[in-house]
């Protein structure tokens, strides 16, 4: 009997394991929530949406400071808002034990999140 094989060459196993790889990237930077990780996972998905939302903040007020929009006393005030909003997500971040990368939710074909 006859056995059917697959053969590949170098180039192609190359490939492959590059794909298998982005795969596997993709798989883990999607959020993964079950009952024994729902508070890690809550925190994960609360901690993205902030972090959007701050860089969101944070490209409007430069748009707002390059215009010309602002008073000096403004954008100071801005400034140190966007550093405190910045500190605060970094201790979460590690109180949750959680980095950069973490709250990059891949969105699949649409690609990371930020």
């Amino acid at each position: 009997m006859k056995e059917n094989k697959i053969l590949y060459g170098t180039e192609d196993m190359e490939v492959l394991t590059a794909q298998l790889d982005t795969l596997s990237a993709i798989t883990d930077s999607r959020l993964n929530v079950n009952a024994d990780n729902v508070d890690s996972g809550l925190a994960k998905l609360v901690l993205t949406l902030v972090e959007l939302i701050r860089k969101l903040i944070e490209k409007q007020a430069m748009r707002r400071v390059e215009g010309g929009t602002l008073t000096d006393e403004e954008i100071e005030r801005l400034g140190e808002t966007l550093m405190k909003l910045e500190n605060k997500m970094e201790e979460l971040k590690k109180y949750f034990n959680l980095s950069d990368r973490d709250l990059n939710i891949n969105l699949g074909p649409l690609g990371d999140l930020m």
